[in-house]
């Protein structure tokens, strides 16, 4: 790892939003390394947008982000080959076989010739991908799909891994499978923030669980010490109740 700082994310007073219309307000956020930080909410509750702040998709309206000790919008090139991502839709090259999509990311990301080729094999052996990494993605079923988008994004071990919604489409064998990478990347230090309905898969893989109803915080959770599924449906009732009151 080259950077050599805790907290590979900050969000410090973040606020955000589309054409003028506020969708993210107030957020302070660390992602640290060697650690997977959750983030849970109701449709329309910020996830998606946060993330794309963080990616320098958005830009801020108030407050600041921090990714790897750089203002998105500032950032040399370089850096962003330290991080990997999958937003809400999954990107793919149709014509490209799986192997290809995953060589050609992680040489996009700046590993040489030979470092991506092992690469390459190395997920597609994690991933349990080795009967559809030679066909077409296109040829693929949509779960299959995700799983080369997965394997794409973190085959050039980042530092950073942004996933919006990564178990999407995946049979339970693939979820163990990305349950494992994930743990294997922590591992080595890296640090990963994902977003995700699936709140037993959250409190299985997550050491820390940011709730974000209406593009706020509304609760910061450790997911060993609370029943999440209780506590999560408990706080959303109770702002929705203060939001109306």
């Amino acid at each position: 790892m080259s950077a050599d700082f805790t907290h590979l994310v900050t969000l410090d007073g973040l606020g955000m939003g589309y054409r003028g219309t506020s969708v993210v307000h107030d957020v302070n956020l660390t992602v640290e390394k060697g650690r997977i930080h959750a983030l849970v909410g109701v449709n329309g509750a910020g996830k998606t947008t946060l993330m794309r702040g963080i990616l320098g998709m958005l830009r801020p309206s108030a407050g600041s982000i921090s990714v790897l000790g750089r203002r998105p919008n500032t950032a040399h090139p370089s850096m962003w080959a330290r991080v990997g991502y999958i937003l809400d839709t999954a990107f793919t090259y149709r014509e490209l076989t799986g192997r290809e999509n995953i060589y050609a990311s992680a040489r996009m990301h700046g590993t040489s010739k030979t470092e991506a080729s092992a690469a390459t094999e190395a997920i597609i052996a994690a991933f349990g991908l080795d009967r559809e990494a030679g066909k077409r993605v296109r040829t693929l079923s949509l779960g299959n799909r995700q799983r080369v988008a997965l394997a794409a994004a973190m085959a050039h071990e980042p530092e950073l891994l942004i996933l919006d919604e990564p178990t999407t489409s995946l049979d339970p064998l693939a979820v163990v499978s990305l349950r494992r990478a994930l743990n294997s990347a922590t591992s080595r230090g890296a640090g990963i923030l994902v977003s995700s309905h699936h709140l037993d898969e959250v409190a299985r893989i997550a050491d820390t669980v940011t709730v974000l109803h209406r593009g706020k915080v509304i609760a910061d959770l450790d997911p060993g010490g609370v029943d999440l599924e209780k506590r999560f449906f408990d706080l959303v009732y109770a702002a929705e109740l203060g939001a109306s009151s």
